[in-house]
């Protein structure tokens, strides 16, 4: 004979399996286990987040370079905060895709700031005649976007035409309109010095042109970069050799940096960047000239691909007249610290106390 035996408390330390709970609510609504809406988007981000991590880890297992570079892109940390170690493994990872996507061996350089360097540019104002090969050599050498629907052509350097010309005595009393008693000056109506709309995309059939002056203008790799203040995902900043770089990975386009700029000098990908594979420059620079996406802000940075290996950026090899000089400013005997000693040197907008490193001077 069996007896029933009563139902008795569970020790905290039991299995509830084994015990007899203590007797539910007549509600049962009010008995069921209570889930905030805190608690489930919290369960529900943690599941994302789970998700994503293990495509991922799936994805970089992959034999598609490009599937697992774009992939890894999304988890690595800001250039800055990398280790060497993960430098390297970013690098090999962008070096294997790119090769893949463009047919040719791409290298990746992330050679860092030299000691004792700081990196500076002189741009004779009086010698530029407006040929517009810096630019073209700018954009070969920098991979740029080169296509032709709006938004697609990208270029970091302008080269603004001007109209020459002069004030003249006899145009002081050619103000308008007369009666109304509106003070204009009467030379406000003549174009001397002025950059017309489209003026910096011109195309003439000779240079120099006998009604033009031109002036050159791009990054000015100010020591006070306004852009660099603005960011606010800081990814970019001046480097300890000079040159504002992008952390391409990292930019949201918000165009920020691009509003702070007085200077015009950054660009933004509107649209996928048109790169044609066999006008691809292989070799390429982490925080320079190395392939860019959609969405992305970039800009001149001295051609740091060359400028870290003791090679001028492309532009001042170009120039056809050697109006462009490149050098060390911490080293007096540089080219461009004996134009600063010696010739006759202003600073674009230098109210602004933005102090470019990017000097113009005349003889």
């Amino acid at each position: 004979m069996t007896t029933k035996e009563t139902p008795k408390a569970c020790p905290a330390e039991e299995q509830p399996s084994v015990c007899t709970a203590p007797p539910a609510s007549a509600d049962p609504a009010a008995s069921a286990p209570k889930t905030s809406r805190r608690d489930f988007l919290k369960a529900g981000g943690m599941l994302s987040m789970s998700t994503l991590m293990g495509t991922a880890a799936l994805m970089t297992q992959s034999d598609d370079a490009h599937a697992a570079a774009e992939w890894a892109e999304h988890f690595q940390k800001n250039y800055r905060l990398m280790t060497d170690a993960e430098k390297a493994e970013a690098r090999a990872r962008l070096e294997r895709r790119y090769s893949q996507e463009y047919g040719k061996q791409v290298t990746v350089d992330t050679t860092g700031p030299q000691p004792g360097v700081l990196m500076g540019y002189a741009l004779n104002i009086r010698k530029c005649i407006g040929c517009r090969r810096c630019v073209h050599a700018c954009v070969a050498e920098n991979n740029q976007s080169r296509g032709t629907k709006p938004g697609e052509k990208i270029e970091w350097i302008q080269v603004l035409r001007m109209e020459r010309g002069k004030f003249e005595q006899g145009k002081m009393d050619h103000g308008y309109p007369e009666g109304l008693g509106i003070q204009v000056g009467g030379n406000a109506y003549t174009p001397a010095g002025q950059v017309l709309e489209g003026q910096y995309h011109y195309t003439p059939e000779a240079v120099p042109e006998q009604d033009a002056t031109y002036m050159p203008i791009a990054c000015m790799q100010c020591e006070k970069p306004p852009c660099v203040k603005v960011c606010p995902v800081r990814t970019t900043y001046r480097e300890a050799d000079g040159p504002v770089v992008i952390d391409y990975n990292w930019c949201i386009g918000c165009r920020m940096c691009m509003g702070a700029c007085p200077y015009w000098a950054r660009r933004i990908n509107l649209t996928s960047p048109v790169l044609p594979k066999e006008e691809m420059n292989p070799v390429t620079h982490y925080l320079g000239n190395r392939p860019r996406m959609r969405g992305v802000v970039e800009k001149c940075h001295w051609c740091l691909q060359r400028t870290r290996h003791g090679r001028y950026p492309a532009c001042v090899e170009v120039c056809p007249v050697g109006a462009r000089k490149f050098g060390n400013l911490l080293d007096p005997e540089s080219e461009v610290s004996k134009i600063l000693e010696r010739k006759n040197v202003f600073r674009l907008k230098a109210e602004l106390n933005t102090f470019p490193k990017f000097f113009y001077f005349y003889d």
